[in-house]
């Protein structure tokens, strides 16, 4: 065996566990223990950190180094590391120029095989808010992405998130698919639904793909042109994605306006997308919105303040029913 080939070797395994005898080393690489005495200390001249642990035989652990060695993955720690980079680059938390350096440090040297199986793999980051994340396998990640690519109708049963009870009873769902995109932690298919002659929005953890995908298609443009506004508009006070047509506006069902007894700076960093006027030391106006009026006057209640309705009526009419259902609950 090569030495280098044997020294890739000697790292993986040092990789897999914490602490190995230095018998089973040489076991394992079929090699001497003198061999392995001298892989170890090559692999130290590279950089890594080997530690000699005690015992009747003797061993090596793998620990952490002053400074970055070169590493080792396999095939699938290679295309999640890949992913990963992918996705960091729309991340907005000031890494985006040093992922893309490194995503294309790790593309130069993959393997054909495993740069075809990114390239398989396309998809657009909107955000990384946390959420409880769904597992979804890299499998179904593949197939949807590369429906995308080959543009052709891809089919799959559709789980109701409840039970898996329809998925045999309920046909498949035959879309055009247009984006595999990734929001709070969750992934998602934009695509055109063939049956309902519309947009629709999958989550790709329910779906089950058929194979072979149907034929090819000519891409429709999304709505408004931008996937990532798109998907935004859609997911605008609704996790669920239950309300269509989505028109790709990026707006709220419900837009109401308050002045709150709270001056502008204690306001302004709880605001997210809404507008905050500064009308003086101790007041300002706030415009907002939220999936339902109740939910509105619900957000704006959070400031622990006194608070005057600008508009519109149905946010009036909102409060009067929250104070309703709030009394009812301190009288029970």
């Amino acid at each position: 065996m090569a030495t280098t080939t044997r020294l890739l070797n000697l790292l993986s395994l040092l990789q897999t566990r914490r602490d190995w005898p230095g018998a089973l080393l040489a076991e394992r690489l079929d090699i001497s223990h003198r061999t392995v005495r001298r892989d170890i200390d090559r692999l130290r001249e590279m950089g890594y950190s080997i530690a000699a642990t005690m015992g009747p035989d003797g061993g090596y652990r793998l620990d952490a180094g002053s400074e970055l060695p070169p590493l080792l993955f396999d095939d699938d720690q290679v295309i999640a590391l890949a992913v990963a980079l992918q996705a960091a680059t729309l991340t907005g938390v000031g890494i985006e120029e040093d992922a893309v350096r490194a995503l294309t440090t790790v593309r130069q040297v993959m393997p054909s095989r495993l740069r075809h199986r990114l390239d398989a793999l396309t998809f657009t980051t909107i955000s990384t808010d946390s959420s409880d994340a769904d597992s979804v396998s890299p499998e179904v990640l593949v197939a949807i992405s590369a429906a995308v690519r080959a543009r052709e109708v891809l089919r799959f049963d559709y789980s109701n998130g409840r039970s898996t009870d329809n998925i045999e009873i309920t046909p498949p769902r035959r879309v055009e698919p247009h984006h595999l995109v990734t929001s709070k932690r969750r992934w998602y298919l934009v695509a055109w639904d063939l049956e309902r002659d519309d947009w629709r929005i999958f989550r790709a953890d329910r779906i089950t793909p058929r194979i072979p995908n149907g034929p090819q298609f000519t891409p429709k443009e999304i709505p408004g042109g931008d996937v990532s506004e798109y998907v935004a508009a859609c997911f605008k006070g609704s996790e669920h994605i239950n309300k269509w047509p989505c028109d790709g506006k990026v707006k709220w069902p419900c837009h109401g306006k308050v002045v709150l007894h709270r001056p502008a700076s204690y306001v302004l960093p709880f605001v997210e997308d809404g507008a905050v006027e500064d009308l003086g030391p101790d007041q300002c106006s706030l415009e907002a919105g939220s999936w339902s009026w109740t939910a509105l006057a619900a957000s704006f209640n959070r400031f622990d303040t006194d608070i005057d309705v600008v508009g519109p009526a149905e946010l009036t009419h909102a409060f009067a029913q929250l104070a309703a259902r709030n009394a009812a609950t301190a009288a029970s």
